[in-house]
């Protein structure tokens, strides 16, 4: 058996392989409720193979999306609506289906990417609201700049993350990822670059730190034992003086002393400034360091596009499992390729049995 179709345990949550659909927006919410689009697109995804699908980042509260078109669960409506989504999921596939808690902070208020170039909405827009950050820093020179959350400001941070969390239990989900990656507003706390604070918050990486700790203290507080709770980080901002390995280490660290399952490794998106050096498997070696230094398992992300690539990264220790994004969108069906490329078996759903090729009459698995 290849390293890749080997089984991974993700805390409590057991993946039949190491291939996860990482999460990707899909701006197709209607004021933060699935819609048709999402009850098409999540099965398509949850047959392909992969051991385990994140959903979108799915904001916990309304001014917490990146657009206006994107995903919540925030209140009851959110909620129903994403259940209806997910049944269909549930109906026709056993896949393991994990959502990705977000708030965009800064970044918030958007066009959707291919309308405006996905630009700032101002807060006078019909489409827009007003954003809230670690500091009033506008992501970008001349943008309309955030307000400074307040105590009270960050304690509901943490109570709309942890309601969020309950309601992913209602749901019946398997897994709940933490979104502190690519500049959101997780990420805003944790980069000097962001974060020019002077309270309790800012300041010393301990501080800077402090939000996403107390994020993940109130989730695990706010879910059973037996739902898997992993993060997202961006390992380094790709700017001068910003986050970078060696803070991001120390946030592993501190989340693994804390019962953090797994730690799921991108980079960028903080800074406009950003200068990233992208090729196959560029953000690896940020994967690797971690890896290292904790005891839970690290998903690594980014241009892994070829199965025997996928194999390697696993042979040689850099990562516990690979994620796809644009890639598996690309081809949904990336998983059996790679089965057959590894000359490994995969679980299909019985109506796909016979499309296996006659080279590769034993690839499939019935479901």
């Amino acid at each position: 058996m290849s390293r890749l179709f080997s089984p991974l345990d993700i805390g409590p949550l057991r993946l039949s392989n190491r291939i996860v659909i990482a999460p990707m927006c899909q701006y197709s919410a209607d004021e933060g409720r699935a819609t048709d689009w999402h009850a098409f697109h999540w099965p398509n995804l949850a047959l392909s193979g992969a051991s385990l699908m994140i959903v979108e980042a799915t904001a916990v509260e309304a001014r917490g999306r990146i657009s206006w078109a994107d995903l919540g669960l925030w209140d009851d409506a959110t909620e129903a609506a994403f259940a209806q989504a997910l049944a269909v999921v549930r109906r026709h596939s056993g896949t393991p289906v994990g959502v990705q808690l977000a708030h965009a902070g800064r970044k918030a208020s958007t066009h959707r990417p291919w309308e405006h170039h996905g630009g700032a909405i101002p807060p006078d827009d019909p489409h827009g609201w007003q954003t809230v950050s670690a500091s009033p820093l506008p992501y970008a020179e001349g943008g309309h700049p955030p307000i400074a959350l307040d105590q009270a400001g960050i304690d509901g941070i943490v109570a709309a993350f942890a309601d969020s969390a309950r309601r992913a239990v209602k749901l019946g989900l398997d897994l709940i990822e933490i979104h502190a990656a690519h500049g959101y507003l997780l990420h805003q706390f944790l980069s000097p670059l962001s974060n020019q604070r002077e309270d309790r918050y800012g300041g010393s990486l301990e501080n800077r730190m402090r939000l996403v700790l107390e994020v993940f203290d109130a989730i695990k507080a706010a879910v059973p034992a037996s739902m898997a709770v992993g993060i997202r980080i961006s390992a380094s901002d790709w700017v001068e003086g910003g986050w970078d390995l060696p803070q991001s280490i120390a946030l592993a660290k501190a989340l693994d002393a804390r019962g953090c399952h797994y730690i799921h490794v991108s980079s960028g998106g903080l800074h406009p400034a950003q200068r990233i050096a992208a090729g196959p498997g560029y953000q690896l070696p940020f994967a690797e360091a971690i890896r290292h230094e904790v005891s839970m398992p690290v998903v690594a992300v980014g241009l892994i596009t070829e199965p025997q690539q996928a194999e390697r990264v696993l042979a040689d220790g850099q990562a516990d499992a690979v994620a796809l994004a644009r890639g598996i969108l690309y081809d949904p069906r990336w998983p059996w390729h790679a089965a057959a490329a590894l000359g490994d078996r995969i679980t299909v759903a019985p109506q796909y049995l016979r499309s296996a090729p006659r080279e590769f009459a034993d690839l499939f698995v019935q479901d």
